[in-house]
């Protein structure tokens, strides 16, 4: 059987104008700024007129824990989008803009799959409408004025082996994890020992997909603790003057994006935070948009449910001020087949009996969505070579979890293969049975944060932190952070922080190798095990595929 690409099925798309797009959510023209034909941004007037229309549904499309397999969960979110339209309801889609280095790398692109995308792809997953580099150059000016505030005789007595902002590029590359800088002599500064992060990686990337606006931006900006003084005195990126110059480069990059669907529906894609270090979710700004402008939003956050659902619930919701009306959880028989200990290359055989071992995973996540209060239905994403057998095995599992899972076939038949579950996603929008509530108040201690997530999320049996974590903990509730919800930085493959252990384990713990304050993004990180902010291309990274062709399109993207 033959398949188009990605890229094939998108680069045939009969796109209509953006102008088109926006008029037909209510966006006059003269508040779009286009991008060449297909892609604008709206205008923070337009925005600020918004503030009193009431609000149109919010659905969260996450996921079961992530494997080789793929689960397609933004090609879900996509599909949903277009399925709500088909069947009648205003539908906006929001999801995260992509990041050079997966796409270059292993992930490839986000944008959708098969016939549930998002256009134009090749821009979106390359230079878009360079928010990303926007991002990088605002992070690493503030990076210069550090190193040339010491140069000029360190005025507000930086201690220099207490410099926690490192430096950024929207790449994957493990030589600049961690390098020594001004080297060269005098004329260069002092020399120290800093490094690269990821773009995405960046708490100005947090703070820009939190922020409500320029003012709240730069206030954030102005927040982030940047360097302490010898006697653990903490600097502000405010102290440092940065904070003005920093917002002037993010003014445009503020301003959420809108392209369209396959099918010609209106999608926000705007910021893109690491699903590890930050909490994965696209723009607050963008999201709170598209509720006034649509009956329902359909979003997406990163990873799967431990991480990214919990992240959208404790912390994007809480900061701004959001009510989710409904979730989808993604699976694949695939998925279900690996998580019951197929290898990947034995997936297109049927097993019935690892579908329903690996259905634990699956459960799991179940009732973690519903312990936010917010009712949930089960998408099954269909591959051609699922089973019948296979299929009605997922189905019986969630049905005994009371919940209902239905096959989608959007990536094959787009809208018309989401229907069932549009309809689904509507009964249990427009009864009302909503009742989230986040996991924990934002007056628990920030330790008894982290451990009410290891135990009643990722089912651990407590949580191991040296004397050092626990009293830097105590350390910034004493300067006033107590009130901050908790991001989590721990390995996206596994309940536990051990990349290997598939399923739905017990009997484990989560140790906390350090914790880091993310004062302008508003949340403390956890970091829980080993954690990449810098990822490293693969042994055959996704770029020795890319490239042009003899028409002058690209090829190799996916």
């Amino acid at each position: 059987m033959t398949f188009k690409t990605d890229i094939e099925i998108a680069r045939a798309a009969h796109k209509k104008p953006i102008l088109e797009i926006g008029e037909a959510l209510g966006i006059p023209a003269a508040d779009l700024l286009p991008y060449g034909h297909d892609k604008a941004k709206v205008s923070q007037s337009f925005i600020n007129g918004l503030a009193d229309r009431p609000d149109g549904k919010l659905i969260l499309v996450t996921a079961i824990t992530p494997t080789p397999a793929g689960e397609g969960k933004t090609t879900t979110t996509v599909g949903l989008g277009d399925g709500l339209n088909r069947i009648g309801k205003k539908t906006v889609i929001c999801i995260r803009e992509a990041s050079l280095g997966p796409n270059f790398g292993m992930k490839g692109g986000a944008a959708g799959g098969g016939h549930a995308q998002v256009v134009p792809m090749e821009e979106m997953n390359l230079h878009f409408t360079g928010d990303f580099h926007a991002i990088t150059s605002a992070h690493n000016l503030l990076s210069a004025m550090i190193d040339n505030h010491i140069y000029w005789g360190n005025g507000l007595e930086i201690d220099e082996r207490r410099v926690m902002w490192r430096r950024v590029m929207d790449m994957n590359d493990r030589a600049l994890r961690d390098v020594v800088t001004s080297l060269g002599g005098v004329s260069n500064g002092f020399p120290r020992q800093t490094g690269f992060d990821i773009t995405v990686a960046s708490e100005v990337m947090a703070i820009l997909c939190l922020a409500r606006d320029l003012a709240d931006l730069q206030r954030r900006l102005g927040n982030i603790v940047i360097a302490y003084t010898r006697d653990r005195t903490p600097i502000t990126c405010r102290d440092i003057k940065a904070d003005g110059a920093m917002t002037v480069l993010l003014k445009d990059a503020m301003q959420p994006n809108l392209v369209q669907t396959l099918e010609n529906n209106p999608a926000f894609v705007h910021g893109g935070p690491f699903a590890n270090i930050a909490h994965g979710c696209n723009s607050a700004i963008a999201t709170r948009t598209a509720l006034k402008l649509g009956d329902y939003v359909v979003t997406e956050a990163g990873f799967g449910a431990d991480l990214g659902a919990e992240k959208f619930f404790d912390i994007k919701c809480r900061k701004a001020g959001l009510t989710p009306a409904a979730a989808v959880l993604v699976a694949t028989v695939r998925a279900m087949k690996m998580n019951g200990g197929v290898a990947r290359a034995d997936l297109g055989v049927e097993s019935v009996e690892a579908v329903e071992k690996g259905c634990a995973n699956l459960g799991r996540h179940l009732e973690n969505v519903k312990s936010f209060g917010v009712p949930v239905v089960v998408a099954i994403n269909h591959f051609h070579s699922d089973t019948e057998a296979e299929l009605q095995a997922i189905k019986d599992f969630v049905a005994t979890q009371g919940a209902e899972a239905i096959v989608c076939t959007h990536w094959a038949d787009g809208s018309a293969g989401m229907e069932d579950l549009a309809h689904k996603v509507v009964a249990m929008a427009e009864t009302g049975v909503a009742n989230f509530a986040p996991l924990y108040p934002d007056d628990m201690s920030l330790m008894d944060k982290i451990e009410t997530i290891a135990k009643r999320i990722y089912r651990a049996d407590g949580v191991i932190a040296d004397t050092s974590v626990r009293n830097q903990l105590k350390t910034w509730e004493a300067a006033g952070y107590g009130h901050l919800p908790v991001c989590m930085a721990k390995t996206q493959y596994s309940f536990t922080t051990d990349p290997n252990v598939r399923g739905a384990p017990t009997g484990h713990s989560i140790p906390v190798r350090e914790v880091r304050l993310s004062a302008g993004a508003g949340f403390i990180v956890a970091i829980c095990g080993e954690i990449m902010t810098m990822p490293g291309l693969p042994r055959k990274p996704a770029a020795e595929t890319i490239g042009i062709n003899a028409d002058g399109f690209v090829e190799g993207l996916f």
